[in-house]
């Protein structure tokens, strides 16, 4: 990643349909100079709090805080220690914090956060919130949920298929706070390319809409507009959590920039496997009796030994040679691994048609209820968002159908919001 590429990003949390009180938090720090760029980069952060009433969220707050200055302040050290050192620095923090208070005691929270560089992103995780990347169609989850959940699955105790339906899945097993020391996952650094989307999000987010759904929403729809669905669609979902979402997406290398080149090395692998060394070795025995039997004028057994075991040398050979050049253009096992940039999960996004037709049966049922209930929507931006998307999918133009339909949901949602608000008297959304 280059200095000169511009980083469009927006950042949305939400307390959700459920909550009174929003855990959450999230922060950004863009950084203003090339030097700096260098050294730390841009600094993206998601926390979620646990805890209960305000504890979790001071331990968040604290999170989003302490994090960002110990790393930002750091010198000398590589991107990845800094972020280590920040990380459980925050930790120590909190957890300090926390032993001060009897009713403080024990609280915590997730913290997920993302550093882009000269050197690529690099990102340090505790907690079960998340970080992507989307790359053209694909959606690869960057870092590993420290719950109980993935834990079973990773000791083979779970199938990867039973996962969402698991009864422990909101248990985590690592956050910041509750411990004086945590142990902090460092990933990367990570090639950054551009029109890559990178997305941190609480499990808010991740508990109602699907990576393929993420994937869909975020290439097709600015950063902003982005935030916006993913926030409204888990909330049409039940909204059972706080859920916040940072979407980043990478700007195009100016044409005025030479790109850096880059170097990428071919593993190599060369040991053949023990069975070669028997054949070859059958092989060369063959030989040397076939060529004893015939110098002994036993010409017929000599000959028919000294021919078979020629013919089954060559064949060997051609056989080893393929096997080799396999070896050689194969990954090395280590590589195939999760962590350090390959991902812990992938998936392709889900058909934008299908995206929209969900989204239109949501607009329906929101529809009705704001009407009977007299809701304060704009029924006009609702009513032109609808009609442009319905000319947008007739013509194909589907990225533009779900950036309207998205407008329109905006539009339903802004008045249930309202509505609550002015039943409840409890903010139930932040920008």
């Amino acid at each position: 990643m280059r200095w000169e590429q511009l980083v469009e990003f927006a950042a949305k949390t939400d307390v959700g349909m459920r909550r009174q009180n929003n855990e959450d938090t999230c922060a950004a720090h863009l950084a203003r100079e090339e030097q700096v760029f260098r050294d730390r980069g841009h600094l993206f952060v998601v926390a979620d709090g646990m805890g209960g009433h305000a504890v979790g969220e001071l331990a968040s707050k604290l999170a989003a805080d302490m994090l960002p200055h110990s790393f930002l302040k750091s010198t000398g050290e590589s991107i990845q220690k800094a972020m280590r050192s920040a990380v459980e620095e925050a930790n120590a923090t909190i957890n300090a914090r926390g032993s001060q208070n009897r009713d403080f005691q024990r609280m915590g929270t997730t913290c997920s956060a993302l550093a882009l560089s000269a050197k690529g992103a690099v990102i340090g995780h505790v907690g079960d919130s998340r970080v992507y990347r989307v790359r053209r169609d694909r959606i690869d989850q960057l870092t590993f949920d420290h719950s109980l959940q993935w834990e079973l699955e990773r000791r083979g105790r779970l199938k990867p298929e039973d996962i969402s339906l698991h009864e422990h899945r909101n248990v985590i097993t690592r956050s910041l706070g509750p411990e004086p020391h945590v142990e902090v996952d460092i990933e990367g650094p990570i090639p950054v390319h551009a029109d890559d989307i990178f997305v941190l999000c609480s499990d808010g987010l991740t508990a109602h809409v699907a990576d393929g759904e993420i994937a869909t929403v975020v290439r097709d729809l600015p950063p902003k507009a982005a935030c916006r669905l993913l926030v409204h669609l888990a909330n049409l979902r039940g909204g059972t959590d706080n859920c916040t979402v940072i979407v980043i997406r990478i700007g195009q290398l100016p044409s005025n920039v030479i790109p850096p080149s880059v170097e990428v090395p071919i593993p190599v692998r060369n040991t053949l496997s023990w069975k070669w060394l028997l054949w070859f070795w059958l092989f060369g025995v063959g030989l040397v009796c076939g060529t004893t039997l015939t110098l002994a004028k036993h010409f017929v057994p000599g000959l028919s030994i000294f021919g078979l075991s020629a013919l089954g040398g060559i064949v060997m050979s051609l056989f080893a040679w393929r096997e080799s050049y396999q070896m050689r253009m194969a990954p090395p096992e280590d590589a195939l691994k999760p962590g350090n940039g390959v991902p812990y999960r992938s998936y392709v996004s889900r058909p934008v048609k299908e995206l929209i037709s969900e989204l239109a049966n949501f607009g329906v049922e929101l529809q009705r209820t704001a009407k009977e209930d007299g809701w304060s929507v704009d029924w006009k931006k609702y009513e032109d968002s609808v009609n442009k998307s319905r000319e947008a999918l007739s013509q194909k133009r589907r990225s533009q159908a779900l950036r309207e339909y998205g407008k329109a949901i905006d539009a339903l949602m802004t008045g249930l919001i309202e509505e609550r608000q002015s039943t409840t008297g409890t903010p139930l959304t932040n920008p």
